[in-house]
């Protein structure tokens, strides 16, 4: 034992009930770590991908994890542009957006989307995984994503992260 704690004993008898406290680790500013990572997202799945880049950027991948801390890495996407979208999925998802006026309701199919923004389409997909709120906003800012295979980020030292298999097609 470490300090002076005493240890925790209880004795059980039939019929009685024991409550034991328990000790829930909840990482401090000064317990994260913070790397760098790098995924390529030529030929990977929208889905599987955007499920990756929104552990790595939530910390679940990480023994310290909590749900109420930001203890994610932070994750650069390259090469969003060469995404794998069936067809029939390019043609029939379609992403809404309001103006706030009368009528002012427009939509855009991904592949439309794919080819004018291919950034956003990735952006979109990995918000939508994320927590909402105030935490969720901090935890997104921790992702770049680029459409083509450079980045202006090699002084952060970023690690190279490889997708499972079942991520590419």
């Amino acid at each position: 034992m470490t300090g002076n704690r005493e240890p925790i004993v209880a004795t059980v008898t039939p019929g009685s009930i024991v409550v034991v406290p328990v000790r829930t680790f909840s990482p401090k500013p000064s317990d994260i770590e913070r790397a760098w990572h790098v995924i390529d997202a030529d030929g990977a799945v929208l889905g599987r991908l955007a499920t990756e880049v929104a552990t790595l950027l939530r910390g679940k991948h990480k023994p310290i994890w909590a749900p109420h801390v930001d203890a994610g890495d932070h994750v650069i996407v390259v090469n969003a542009a060469k995404i794998a979208v069936e067809p029939r999925k390019a043609e029939g998802k379609m992403y809404w957006r309001h103006s706030g006026y009368p009528g002012g309701i427009r939509a855009e199919s991904l592949g439309h989307l794919l080819e004018r923004d291919p950034e956003k389409v990735v952006h979109r997909a990995v918000k939508g995984m994320l927590p909402k709120g105030r935490l969720g906003r901090q935890m997104l800012r921790k992702l770049r994503v680029y459409a083509g295979p450079t980045h202006p980020h090699t002084a952060q030292k970023p690690v190279e992260h490889p997708l499972a298999g079942k991520a590419r097609r």
